[in-house]
């Protein structure tokens, strides 16, 4: 389980841990996203079982008590189990979520209140780097779901999306869209409803050159086809609930 870092975006590392336990032989990986600037941001916590390895990690790219920035795409224990682990040796840093994510979870479970995020608001991390938050309730699972795109890279860190079991490279330029569906039909962890489709068709139109996936390779291309081609299997997957309903 020692992580393994990579830059995947100019300025922006991820910082991977394969489970072999999960859907063996092909085993699973949980992928958290450093984006360097003069405020620091980390995109997933990771499991509280892990901090030790990724605060290791992490340590190896910046002092970890200068992180600013934590962040996750929604309330999961892969995604914020060690919120308030990296709170505790980054005095200066603050959760910032959603409003949902907010209201219903983290104004309670996070050690410090956290900063409110509009959709759309911007956090600007110095060094050029700009995240913005984008509200995409219930995708793939989640009510406070939400995923940031850092404008600068081109980067969307797009949570659950585009789920796949395995390994392989940190970045890659071939089809996630099939790993994706095949993940799918494996572990069912979509909440399947009419405006799926929808919610990540208007991620497409951002047109992000990479996609941070948390659980896979991040993808270097287009971003947008991507983006459709998963959009139009769960619209396939939703027309398919319905009639059968």
């Amino acid at each position: 389980m020692e992580p393994r870092i990579d830059e995947i975006a100019d300025g922006i590392y991820r910082l991977s841990v394969r489970v072999d336990a999960i859907a063996p032989p092909a085993g699973f990986t949980f992928n958290h996203f450093l984006v360097l600037g003069d405020e620091p941001l980390l995109f997933h916590t990771g499991l509280r079982r892990m901090f030790p390895l990724l605060r290791e990690a992490l340590g190896r790219l910046m002092p970890v008590e200068k992180l600013r920035w934590i962040t996750f795409g929604h309330y999961e224990a892969d995604e914020c189990g060690a919120m308030n682990e990296w709170l505790a040796v980054a005095p200066l840093a603050e959760v910032a979520h959603g409003q949902t994510g907010c209201m219903v979870s983290l104004n309670d479970m996070a050690d410090r209140a956290p900063r409110v995020l509009r959709d759309g608001e911007v956090i600007d991390l110095g060094r050029g780097k700009r995240v913005r938050y984008i509200d995409t309730p219930h995708i793939p699972h989640g009510w406070d779901a939400g995923v940031l795109y850092e404008e600068a890279s081109g980067t969307l860190m797009c949570g659950d999306l585009f789920t796949q079991v395995g390994d392989g490279p940190a970045l890659t330029g071939s089809d996630i869209v099939g790993p994706a569906i095949a993940a799918e039909d494996m572990f069912r962890f979509s909440s399947l409803h009419p405006s799926m489709g929808a919610t990540i068709r208007r991620l497409a139109e951002i047109s992000p050159r990479t996609l941070a996936l948390m659980h896979g390779p991040a993808f270097a291309g287009d971003g947008a086809a991507a983006l459709r081609g998963l959009a139009a299997n769960y619209d396939d997957r939703v027309r398919a609930l319905l009639a059968a309903a």
